[in-house]
């Protein structure tokens, strides 16, 4: 009997009454028994009503998800943002100017580093690695002007700004560099220059502020490295010069190591009573005639130097032939003022016939 298709009330499949209709044929009666179970439980999950207590359904999107809960370590994230780390949430304008309108300072906040708040600590597990302060616009234009307008000496410019003397010259050149390209309408990388000093801070050296860099530091000699037991009388003055002097001949006392020694006869001076303005005067005065005497011996030396030298032009090079006398360098041939001692001087530990024991004794 071929089997027949039927389509009740209960929602089954026809394969399902199919298999059910030719097992009957059989006569079996135990598969019977456990299909009509399963046709049962079947029939039971497909018409039995869905319950009323279920939510309609959603009108939202089919890919949207239910928000996941955030653990410990982005919940403190997210309350640091609304808190400390508020301030980090936009990054500083170099465009926009600040408090005292000067637009290099980017929101008249400068940088806004996470490592710290004091604005030196870029990175926070980096407690080593300090961001140093530059000078600001401000600050060059005033060194500037007081070198080249003013006519300040460097040594007097360099205590009145707590600046050390080289930097201030490097600033006067570049300034001059600066002037003369606007001069020749070259043009300046000026965004570049705004977006670099809103990184970094900067100091405007107003007065009252804390010295930008130290400048009057002792260079330390190598031969007062160590301890040194050198007898004296108790009725002895002994002075910074004597204990140079017991170091080595060759040793200078501290007060001429000093960059600007002037500094020592001012503070003599505030010391003793002598007005501030006076005492000022006198140190400017007196810098002045250092560094004219200075600038006098060089030049004297350039001078000497150009006499000794011979120059014979030709059509495409200079030559340039010196005296050198043969004499002058040591007893060796090794001294400073021998000819490749700028380009280093070759070792003769290793060479052959070289006598490397002392010959006699001195």
């Amino acid at each position: 009997m071929a089997p027949r298709l039927r389509s009740g009330g209960n929602g089954l499949s026809p394969l399902l009454l199919t298999c059910v209709e030719g097992l009957s044929q059989r006569g079996g009666s135990r598969p019977l028994a456990g299909l009509t179970a399963i046709i049962q439980n079947q029939s039971q999950r497909i018409t039995t009503p869905r319950s009323s207590s279920r939510s309609p359904p959603c009108s939202a999107p089919f890919s949207t998800s239910a928000p996941c809960e955030l653990n410990r370590e982005q919940r403190r994230m997210w309350a640091w943002l609304r808190g400390q780390g508020k301030k980090f949430k936009t990054a500083p304008d170099p465009d926009q100017p600040g408090p005292d309108g000067d637009t290099a300072r980017g929101n008249g906040g400068g940088p806004n580093y996470v490592g710290s708040f004091d604005g030196t600590q870029v990175f926070r597990n980096n407690k080593l690695f300090k961001s140093e302060p530059v000078l600001s616009e401000k600050a060059r234009d005033a060194i500037f002007s007081a070198v080249v307008e003013d006519q300040l000496p460097l040594k007097a410019v360099s205590q009145k700004f707590g600046v050390d003397m080289r930097r201030i010259a490097a600033v006067v050149r570049m300034r001059s560099i600066e002037r003369n390209w606007i001069a020749s309408k070259k043009p300046l990388a000026k965004p570049y220059q705004r977006a670099v000093l809103a990184m970094l801070p900067q100091a405007d050296l107003n007065p009252g502020e804390m010295p930008f860099e130290p400048i009057n530091d002792i260079h330390v000699h190598m031969a007062t490295m160590q301890q040194l037991f050198h007898p004296t009388s108790e009725s002895r003055h002994f002075t910074r010069r004597d204990a140079a002097k017991a170091f080595g001949a060759h040793t200078l006392p501290p007060d001429h190591k000093l960059r600007i020694p002037e500094m020592i006869d001012l503070e003599r001076k505030l010391a003793s009573g002598v007005p501030s303005e006076e005492a000022h005067d006198e140190f400017v005065a007196q810098t002045a005639r250092t560094e004219a005497s200075r600038a006098k011996r060089l030049k004297g030396r350039r001078t000497m130097a150009e006499l000794n030298r011979t120059r014979v032009a030709t059509d495409r090079f200079e030559f340039r032939f010196e005296n050198f006398n043969s004499s002058a360098v040591g007893r060796t041939g090794r001294g400073r003022t021998a000819v490749g001692w700028r380009y280093g001087v070759p070792s003769h530990d290793r060479k052959p016939d070289q006598v490397k024991i002392p010959t006699k004794m001195e």
